[in-house]
């Protein structure tokens, strides 16, 4: 019987390298194998980096899967808020990760630009008043839009508004940090695949908390469980977009004096969420029980941070 075989088969069986799907051997034997891997090496930066965006993005899913769905149930006997909780740990994270990670890497930054050390603490201070005053500003244009209160209803759902505003402030500042994220992972992918590997895997570790805190913020802003996990989502994808804007510029000695700025700014933002938005409310809490155990939560978040930022 005639082999039917075709004849680039049967001379890339009969040689030394095994390959499938089964290419000519005279197409190895050409030097494109050479040209693959020159492709492979040049794109190697932007299969990483829109890989470990999205891995650092599905981070948002984690909330999802460790807040539990009774999260607004308090017993008529004192039992926990589990959600106030969950706040008080957000206001603890958030607070760990502006003077502990953001602030230090903004500094640092400047510094490394040429700016002396009076100069540097002058720029991300001022950036950080900004962060706090615009957010500030939006809170108060959104509240102001709200018809005045005729009676209970009118001042329950003014109260609501004013809380969906919190969340949407809170996603804007995230999608920020997320964006000053994917820039980072590119930027450590361009140096090498090493760096990069360490980079993501740092600040995945550093984003689970900080993504606990952001879901309960959520939360109370009137989001449900799985509105809250794809808004998560949504500003993942704006990491995504920084690491496609550093690849597509091609270095990062271009972005790092707007860094800078980027996250002094949004650790004003964060600031001003923690400290005037959330802290406050937790404040009123009158039974001394959940009152330690919001602050054992706070602290518990903050010190979560730090071992973070000393750690990674």
């Amino acid at each position: 019987m005639q082999n039917s075989s075709p004849e680039w088969l049967e001379s890339a069986m009969a040689s030394s390298v095994v390959v499938w799907p089964p290419w000519p051997s005279e197409w190895l034997q050409g030097g494109h194998v050479d040209m693959l891997a020159g492709l492979a090496e040049k794109y190697q930066p932007w299969l990483c980096s829109v890989v470990a965006s999205v891995v650092v993005g599905l981070a948002g899913i984690v909330p999802l899967l460790l807040i539990p769905s009774d999260y607004e149930i308090k017993s008529n006997s004192g039992g926990r808020n589990v959600l106030q909780l969950l706040l008080s740990f957000a206001v603890g994270g958030l607070l760990g990760d502006v003077f502990l990670h953001l602030l230090p890497e903004a500094w640092s930054m400047a510094l490394d630009a040429g700016a002396g050390t009076h100069e540097a603490f002058t720029q991300v201070g001022l950036c950080v008043l900004a962060g706090i005053f615009v957010f500030i500003i939006v809170e108060m244009m959104a509240s102001n839009e709200s018809p005045e209160p005729q009676n209970n209803n009118s001042k329950e759902k003014i109260g609501e508004n004013k809380k969906d505003v919190t969340g949407y402030l809170n996603l804007i500042a995230n999608g920020i940090d997320n964006f000053t994220h994917g820039l980072a992972v590119a930027g450590s992918f361009m140096v090498s695949y090493k760096t990069g590997i360490l980079t993501t895997g740092a600040i995945l570790i550093h984003e689970i908390p900080h993504e606990i805190g952001d879901f309960a913020i959520l939360l109370k802003s009137g989001f449900s469980r799985w509105e809250a996990t794809l808004a998560q989502l949504y500003t993942a994808g704006v990491g995504l977009l920084g690491a496609l804007f550093t690849l597509f510029i091609g270095t990062t000695e271009a972005l790092a004096g707007v860094q800078v700025y980027i996250l002094a700014f949004t650790a004003g933002g964060f600031l001003n969420i923690a400290l005037v938005t959330v802290l406050p409310e937790l404040l009123q809490e009158e039974r001394p029980a959940q009152s330690c155990a919001q602050l054992l939560c706070l602290l518990l978040g903050t010190f979560t941070m730090a071992t973070v930022a000393t750690t990674c």
